[in-house]
């Protein structure tokens, strides 16, 4: 849905930028319409802004390389290299506008960014010491001059921000704005609408009228004219406590792999496929909207569409959709030294040895070959969708594990499992935990974290005590605002299993174990599937993974008699 929403609107944010592009004269100072995404987290919005402008993407070889973000007038990646002047920012609306220094965590997604406006700022201003200037307040500069000729933000064509920008904030080039955030008040709501209120030009025309000038406005529900019941007295307030990464801590931190799914290692190099009727797959017309009507209460009235998908060639569907089946589950592996790993810690064993996965390119020419067979026999289209649709990531992903599932089923012989990776953010950990709760906490020594945050009045707590007195415990956490989930299948859909604890154990023979800790109740039949998902496929395959340490998982099914058995 996000997706189908940024492609929608960027078309025809597209059209803007021509149409402003088409008008320049050599004379003209103007500045490029400007394009907002509105986030509710940095999580999000760090996601968001390496899809629209592009990241570093690990190699083979433990390098990275940079990569283009999706939309060509957004990228700050171009011809492979990291543009000298981005066109997308990230900017921490929140933290800009406290006063406060950034947070380390945002400070490190924006040291790209924060570089590149340093060396603009030494350009521009060759006699000032810019080393003198705080990072905070240089971003600030670049967000409070969007939209202003010969200014730091003067070219930035899309903004990607956490939390609301500032009122004060007086760009007045906004031309599109999308809400990826849930909107708790009518007030939010205007003050993200108003961000492209303000006019661009007070010229008048023949008739001595302004001419009108429009924001396209996605995601935010918006009431004209709000009316509201009277309300009884506020609730009273509850205590909040902040729960936190302890920087002292360090040595305490917990760090995971971030698993997709699973894939199996084939023992045949010539692959072939058999289409059934789990092979097959409908577009449907009600899961993507391929067009959106947008008006105002009065005035111009607009169709969006995604006629870009259309008009693509089948050719680069076929390839598309067979290099994302080829990078999902073709891989082989290489020796490689640990140190190079990644969440490998240095001094540490390893369960299987050191090794590194890159794709098998060699295979492609099959995949590709299966991949246009399968779309002749088992690809339907609902109404007015079309195959091109398959660009749309999470079409094509489902179009690549059809794809796979079919040559999975006509392989011969013994499978390894192993995992699949997220590319963006392959490697999770307890290093960037901040935020307020109301439920009970219990406060902790052991853990990088200074509180477990607790669902119950008792077990949670117990369980934290019983890994605080272990002396075989180095280190745990509660898995809260961590975003450590193992992937499952449970009555035909796939789902996610947020396991309690992970805790660092000391085994006897000095190595170091990551245990998933559950902690079970009474006793139900999909939370027994989901452990038992978790210990025969997760742990096997992390472990066959060879670049993440040894990992376990254990049932604990009273804690105030726990005892952690591990060889």
């Amino acid at each position: 849905a996000l997706e189908g929403a940024l492609e929608s609107l960027y078309s025809n944010y597209k059209k803007s930028f021509d149409r402003w592009e088409a008008a320049r004269s050599d004379d003209d100072n103007s500045t490029p319409p400007v394009f907002i995404v509105v986030c509710n987290n940095t999580n999000v919005s760090n996601l968001v802004y390496q899809y629209i402008a592009g990241y570093d993407k690990p190699q083979p070889d433990g390098t990275t390389k940079p990569a283009p973000g999706k939309f060509g007038l957004f990228s700050n990646v171009k011809d492979g290299n990291w543009l000298d002047r981005p066109y997308t920012i990230l900017v921490d609306s929140q933290q800009l506008e406290s006063g406060d220094a950034m947070s380390d965590e945002f400070k490190k997604i924006a040291v790209r960014e924060i570089d590149e406006f340093k060396q603009e700022y030494r350009k521009r201003f060759p006699d000032r010491d810019v080393e003198k200037i705080d990072d905070a307040d240089l971003l600030r500069e670049v967000m409070n001059t969007v939209g202003k000729p010969g200014k730091l933000g003067g070219d930035i064509r899309c903004v990607v921000s956490v939390s609301m920008l500032t009122e004060g904030w007086d760009a007045n080039t906004v031309t599109h704005i999308l809400g990826v955030r849930a909107f708790g008040t009518q007030l939010l709501c205007e003050q993200v609408v108003g961000r492209g209120l303000r006019r661009k030009s007070y010229a008048v025309n023949e008739q001595g009228m302004f001419e009108p000038e429009y924001a396209e406005v996605y995601g935010v529900p918006f009431s004209f004219i709000p009316t509201a019941g009277a309300q009884g007295d506020p609730p009273p307030e509850r205590k909040h406590t902040w729960v936190h990464t302890l920087e002292e801590r360090e040595g305490l931190k917990v760090t995971f792999p971030r698993v997709l799914g699973y894939r199996y290692e084939f023992p045949q190099r010539k692959l072939s496929a058999k289409f059934t009727k789990a092979s097959e797959m409908t577009i449907p017309s009600i899961a993507l909207p391929t067009w959106t009507d947008i008006s105002g209460v009065v005035g111009l009235a607009e169709r969006h569409n995604l006629d870009w998908y259309r008009v693509q060639r089948m050719q680069k569907v076929e390839f598309e959709i067979a290099k994302t089946a080829l990078e999902r589950y073709f891989k082989m592996q290489a020796e490689t030294n640990q140190a190079e790993l990644p969440g490998a810690v240095v001094g540490e064993p390893l369960t299987n040895g050191n090794a590194r996965e890159f794709v098998d390119a060699t295979l492609f020419p099959q995949v590709l070959s299966i991949t246009k067979d399968w779309i002749k026999s088992s690809l339907k289209c609902e109404d007015d969708t079309y195959p091109q649709l398959l660009l749309i990531s999470e079409f094509r992903d489902t179009a690549a594990d059809k794809i796979y599932q079919a040559i999975l089923s006509d392989v011969v012989g013994e499978q390894r499992i192993l995992p699949r990776m997220f590319d963006y953010d392959p490697i999770g950990g307890t290093g960037h935990i901040d935020f307020n709760t109301i439920r009970p906490t219990y406060r902790t020594t052991k853990s990088h974290i200074s509180h477990v945050v607790c669902d119950t009045d008792s077990w949670e707590q117990k369980m934290a005590q019983v890994l605080e007195e272990m002396p075989e415990v180095v280190s745990y956490v509660k898995n809260d605002h961590l975003g450590f989930a193992i992937p499952y299948t449970y009555a035909g859909k796939e789902h996610s299993y947020y396991p309690d604890f992970i805790a660092r154990v000391r085994r006897k023979d000095g190595s170091l174990l990551n245990l998933i800790i559950e902690v079970s109740g009474e006793s139900l039949e999909e939370k027994a599937m989901k452990v038992a998902m978790a210990r025969d496929a997760w742990i096997p395959a992390v472990n066959n993974a060879g670049s993440f340490g040894a990992w376990g998982i254990i049932e604990v099914t009273n804690p105030a008699k726990a005892a952690i058995i591990y060889e």
